[in-house]
């Protein structure tokens, strides 16, 4: 992917869209899908993965892995003014892109003051500091952290989606949180292949590809 949009993408994370902020979280409609990687996808970044992904203000795509977690201890990667001893869980590799940055992902009863993506009713995606800050000196608060994140130009999801790269499910608070994500591309690859499964993102490729712009701005329709 080029520099020059991966810079983008850094800051469409800093700088998220203040109307999407600025709605009740009640009010804002669910602008995330889970990709599930196809056994067809070979790249070393995605194979057997579950990325959560959601959309950006330029219809760019960014989103962080569920399911690789890292041994790397968050007290290496984070800078010595921010403590980490309220951080119980451990510290997943989000993506490819910009590894070296911290990204959380979050529960937060109101938008927070600082720049974040809405993800779910409640659930938000941000890499700025403040946010960062706040919840690792809140120990009740409910987050996982993520080194770097994962990235698709306006149209590449699309074109994947086409070559079969990937299942599309809906997103759900719970799995985000999930705190056991060994067997989770298991579990969803099966749910999303299964002859039963009859939503509309999860058709033929390129009705899957045609039908991202509705998932990502209505509720999709849960497997039958």
């Amino acid at each position: 992917m080029p520099r020059r949009y991966l810079f983008v993408l850094f800051i469409a994370l800093l700088a998220a869209a203040s109307a999407v902020q600025a709605r009740p979280p009640a009010e804002a409609p669910a602008n995330s899908v889970l990709l599930i990687a196809k056994p067809a996808i070979v790249d070393p970044n995605f194979t057997h993965t579950v990325v959560l992904v959601t959309r950006t203000p330029d219809e760019g795509t960014v989103g962080v892995i569920l399911n690789r977690p890292s041994p790397i201890p968050l007290s290496d990667v984070l800078p010595p003014e921010l403590p980490s001893g309220n951080y119980h869980d451990k510290l997943y590799l989000g993506g490819p892109v910009l590894r070296q940055v911290v990204i959380a992902l979050f529960h937060a009863d109101r938008p927070p003051r600082a720049p974040a993506f809405h993800v779910l009713r409640n659930v938000y995606l941000s890499m700025h500091p403040d946010n960062i800050r706040l919840l690792l000196g809140n120990a009740r608060a409910r987050y996982r952290l993520f080194l770097g994140f994962s990235g698709w130009a306006q149209g590449q999801l699309k074109a994947e989606l086409v070559a079969r790269g990937w299942y599309v499910l809906p997103a759900e608070e719970a799995m985000l949180f999930r705190r056991d994500t060994s067997g989770m591309w298991q579990e969803l690859f099966d749910k999303a292949s299964s002859p039963q499964v009859s939503s509309p993102v999860q058709a033929a490729p390129r009705v899957q590809a045609a039908a991202l712009d509705w998932a990502f701005s209505n509720t999709i329709l849960p497997p039958r």
